[in-house]
């Protein structure tokens, strides 16, 4: 046995502590976010367990522990002279508003997910064989939708639309629009609430995340403007499409090259393909951060195996880089190829042929 180096060792179990508390925890998010006591709290009142409790129609005893495990992980704020609790505007930010574009509640959902489904990721790791999207817990559609929902919110409409070339004027003026693996449809939605003149179709081969789409659709007020089909990204069918979108999806599935030579013969005479991607550096050892681990697990789980479940199986993975995204381009057929901006979280790429 190889002796450790005791520093480094004492480093790593400390890190371990913390990340162990961290994944406990994310089960202490998705409980209360079900059950409404990040809700409950959102005005800044200060609480007893008792008195959150009464208001949430709870038992106090299990409350009083959710609480003092959410402030141990600094999640709510715990004021020791009152023996009670509350969560900062920035907290509710986090845990209680869903259309903030910091939510980050609805991610938990992924995580269930891979615990869930973590059986049939391991047998696929021995056999080489896939793990379709259709496969996996209900949690992970939800939770996909909530995860990405705050950044389409924050960004779409004022940041990612307006930095190509052209777009916004034709989705102001009246445009054909398909938002390809629209899964719940809330980039879809997004874009049709901004954009009353255009009119937008959503397609997603995974019919439960249709029907759920609609349904958002018709709660959003936007409908009426929005067609929403079961459809895959190498056969929905072409209309002329002044943008066809890719949201978070491309680097799932197995073909994405022919997925982008069927984009190029659906759009429109100088029609826009964009692409939106995980946020990643072309290079492994520039991704070895929080937001890289972040989605090389979530890729090992859910995105990997989607790809190789399907035809081809070529795997780009959700930290695939800009090199390997521009060469699924251009071996589509597309001659132009550029990063019109990025956030933290994502990359958002124009294609033109």
């Amino acid at each position: 046995m190889r002796e450790p180096n005791l520093e480094k060792l004492n480093a790593l179990v400390g890190k371990l502590v913390n990340d162990l508390g961290i994944s406990l925890g994310g089960a202490s998010i998705l409980l209360g976010d079900r059950l409404g006591l990040y809700k409950a709290m959102a005005d800044g009142d200060i609480f007893t367990p008792s008195e959150l409790a009464k208001k949430t129609g709870l038992h106090e005893r299990y409350v009083r522990e959710w609480l003092s495990g959410q402030a141990a992980s600094g999640y709510i704020d715990y004021h020791p002279e009152k023996n009670a609790f509350s969560l900062s505007a920035e907290q509710a930010m986090a845990f209680a508003e869903e259309g903030s574009p910091a939510f980050f509640a609805g991610a938990f959902d992924v995580v269930q997910s891979t615990y869930l489904d973590e059986p049939k990721v391991a047998e696929a790791f021995r056999t080489g064989k896939g793990v379709g999207w259709h496969e996996h817990s209900k949690c992970l559609f939800s939770g996909t939708e909530r995860f990405f929902r705050p950044g389409y919110n924050a960004n779409l409409v004022s940041n990612w639309i307006p930095t190509l070339e052209g777009v916004e004027a034709k989705l102001k003026a009246g445009a054909k629009v398909a938002d390809v693996g629209c899964g719940h449809g809330a980039s879809t939605i997004v874009m049709a609430q901004a954009y009353p003149k255009s009119r937008f179709f959503g397609f997603d081969y995974h019919k439960p995340s249709i029907d759920r789409a609609k349904v958002l659709a018709q709660e959003a007020g936007v409908g009426d403007r929005i067609e929403f089909a079961q459809a895959s990204a190498k056969d929905f069918p072409a209309k002329d499409y002044d943008l066809v979108a890719f949201f978070d999806c491309l680097h799932d599935m197995g073909d994405p090259v022919g997925a982008g030579k069927h984009v190029k013969e659906t759009l429109a005479k100088d029609g826009s393909w964009m692409i939106v991607e995980p946020f990643a550096h072309d290079n492994l050892k520039d991704n070895l951060n929080p937001i890289g681990s972040i989605f090389y697990h979530a890729s090992t789980f859910i995105c990997t195996p989607a790809s190789l479940s399907q035809e081809v199986g070529l795997g780009l993975g959700a930290q695939a880089g800009e090199s390997k995204l521009r060469q699924v381009a251009t071996e589509a057929g597309f001659k132009r190829f550029r990063r019109a901006t990025e956030t933290p979280f994502n990359m958002i790429f124009e294609v033109r042929a």
